[in-house]
């Protein structure tokens, strides 16, 4: 294929205080007060084609500018329905609710190890999950709660999950960061940053090779792959756009840009903090979006999932977000500016859509207040739920550890050597 012909447009606008026809643009990327990045022009998304195409196909755009023309098309000027609005509100309550419930749980001593909540960024896994289909695929990251439920895994098997107990989506051997659910196509939660971009490029591959040589019917699934803005130096991500580029396979690589890697400001840590413009650079589209605004990142997530199910190629898009609490609940959060932190909280995505739903009366209060009311009592039935549920037998530890039941794990009696004494004493002849 070859990328000759470049067609750049839909230059991302800055603020007016910063626009000067006669001075340097400053950046002010990510709200930072770093004044040392400067851009002699306008910055573009770059988008390629093909040169033999470039005389006969139109030009290529932006994904923000398709959706900007089917807007300019649409008989209403509102973004969704009363109906979207609502799914839309509930997912988003549900994530931050749980979240919440979560942190509340961890400090009573019912969870143990690292757990990395999502407060804040509700809007990039609302706006991009909620279009997806039941047969798609999602790869998360350690950061994966909301993922898990926005993709439909009931908020009791997450929560048991985390508790450790035999009812979680994992029967207790996940926890917090590996997060799967097999009926639900979400193949995990990571704990490594960048070691899931790898399995999502491969579920994306697998969806392409069923649909274009084993012609199954219905093979147009798509893979998510969440990832943050620490993983985007890594060489597992880059590896990945040049191989879903040149195969053209259905995935949406998702930059959740928190602009932290747990202490390191994304600024200090890489050459160019413009994570989208690495898109281009392998032939795909590459999209900057709000990440506090769900319904930014909707639009941004419909063309592009819409994209790559028709078979058009993956797509890079950095959500600019902020995660409202620490790294983890172990992080105290005190490396953050707190005028940083107060300027994002200002933009809640969830206070964000409650305003666009009331100014528009696609709601009420009161049946928003209904909705927080379903969901509180949704989450305290998952705690009493999690919290009953058994723990794993002893019999589990081994289980989808060894290839043959009948080596290690299983002994000749048929019983799980793990229950012998000897065997936990180091003892046992194996």
């Amino acid at each position: 294929m070859s990328l000759s012909a470049t067609k750049f447009v839909h230059p991302i606008t800055t603020p007016p205080s910063t626009r000067s026809s006669d001075k340097p643009l400053f950046s002010t990327f990510f709200g930072s007060n770093h004044t040392k990045l400067r851009f002699n022009k306008p910055i573009v998304v770059a988008q390629r084609r093909s040169s033999s195409a470039a005389s006969t196909s139109s030009p290529v755009v932006a994904v923000s500018d398709v959706v900007k023309e089917k807007k300019l098309k649409s008989a209403s000027n509102l973004l969704i329905t009363k109906e979207e609005g609502l799914v839309i509100y509930e997912d988003m309550i549900l994530g931050r609710f749980f979240e919440d419930m979560c942190a509340q749980m961890y400090y009573r001593g019912k969870m143990f190890g690292f757990v990395h909540l999502y407060n804040g960024q509700e809007a990039v896994s609302t706006g991009f999950i909620k279009f997806l289909k039941k047969e798609d695929y999602v790869v998360s990251t350690y950061r994966d709660h909301v993922h898990a439920l926005s993709k439909g895994v009931p908020a009791r098997e997450v929560m048991s999950e985390l508790f450790g107990k035999a009812t979680g989506c994992c029967r207790g051997q996940g926890g917090s960061m590996h997060m799967f659910s097999k009926q639900y196509n979400l193949l995990g939660g990571f704990a490594f940053i960048g070691e899931g971009i790898p399995v999502a490029t491969g579920a994306a591959f697998s969806s392409k090779y069923r649909r274009e040589v084993l012609k199954e019917p219905g093979a147009d699934e798509v893979t998510l792959a969440f990832f943050g803005d620490g993983t985007c130096n890594n060489g597992q991500f880059y590896e990945c756009l040049n191989m879903a580029a040149l195969w053209k396979l259905p995935i949406v690589f998702v930059v959740e840009n928190n602009l932290w890697a747990i202490g390191m400001s994304h600024l200090r840590a890489t050459s160019d903090p413009q994570i989208w413009k690495k898109g281009p650079a392998f032939g795909m589209p590459g999209i900057h979006v709000d990440g506090m605004d769900v319904l930014k990142v909707r639009e941004v997530a419909k063309e592009a999932i819409e994209r790559a199910r028709r078979g058009e190629g993956p797509t890079l898009v950095e959500c600019e977000t902020y995660r409202f609490r620490g790294h983890s609940l172990a992080d105290p959060d005190e490396l953050r500016d707190p005028a940083e932190k107060a300027h994002y909280a200002g933009r809640d995505p969830i206070t964000a859509l409650k305003k666009y739903l009331f100014d528009n009366k696609l709601a009420s209060e009161q049946e928003l207040k209904a909705i927080d009311k379903k969901i509180e009592e949704l989450l305290d039935d998952a705690v009493e739920f999690a919290d009953e549920s058994p723990l794993p037998p002893r019999s589990q530890l081994l289980e989808n550890v060894f290839a043959d039941p009948k080596g290690f794990g299983i002994g000749p009696d048929g019983k799980y050597r793990c229950e012998d004494p000897k065997f936990t004493q180091g003892t046992a002849h194996v």
